[in-house]
């Protein structure tokens, strides 16, 4: 068993959350353009609220994106530092899955599809399925035009998932049937501590130097108009 700090800034909301042998508790705070002033603030309150240190940590786990390029480089430079200073290894993990984790959470569905405001006009899309309580991905992620995202579906899934994430906003774009959207939704770092636990478990958690973030997209820092 484990103590496990998981962070995440992919998106609006700055979360942090600590997987104590599967008991988990989070701060979790909508705070755009805030998240390099709180986020380690966050960490400290919340160890001091569940009367740890940072000595006692064993695995730092992060929410890797896809997401906001600035808030993805936040939690993966916090995850780096921290991993490096304590000397433990890190888990990245998908803000996607921890999208589809919550839906689960909160309202116990098997089949997810984790749409994310990517900006430029696209979303970042993925879509999970629940085994034993955790959710596993069905397709690989993937940024999009919203009107593409129904041709990426896996087979028989159009009117049996919930979908969840600021990316249905384009409901009527993405054009594909569900049985509930929740666009007032955004990963949280205690769903990434409960995706970590078995990735610790399992040896497959990595370096500081091999904890990396992904973006999906290779142009972030283009303008529609350049690309």
């Amino acid at each position: 068993m484990a103590l496990i700090l998981a962070l995440d800034t992919a998106t609006e909301a700055c979360s942090v959350a600590i997987n104590d042998n599967g008991e988990v508790q989070e701060i979790y705070e909508v705070i755009p353009r805030q998240h390099s002033q709180r986020l380690l603030p966050m960490i400290d309150e919340l160890l001091t609220k569940c009367g740890k240190c940072r000595s006692q940590i064993d695995a730092i786990a992060f929410g890797r994106g896809p997401g906001a390029f600035t808030g993805v480089r936040i939690a993966t430079g916090v995850a780096q530092g921290l991993a490096w200073a304590l000397g433990r290894p890190v888990v990245p993990v998908s803000t996607l899955a921890a999208l589809a984790q919550q839906a689960y959470r909160e309202y116990q569905v098997d089949k997810v599809l984790t749409a994310i405001d990517a900006r430029m006009d696209e979303v970042y899309l993925g879509a999970f399925l629940v085994k034993n309580g955790l959710v596993e991905p069905v397709l690989d992620e993937c940024v999009c035009a919203p009107e593409l995202a129904v041709n990426k579906l896996p087979k028989g899934w159009q009117g049996e998932a919930t979908g969840i994430g600021s990316g249905w906003i384009y409901r009527d774009r993405l054009a594909i049937p569900v049985k509930q959207d929740i666009q007032e939704a955004y990963p949280h770092a205690a769903d990434i501590a409960v995706l970590a636990a078995p990735i610790l478990a399992a040896g497959e958690a990595v370096s500081a130097e091999q904890a990396l973030p992904v973006y999906l997209r290779d142009n972030v820092a283009l303008k529609k108009s350049e690309r």
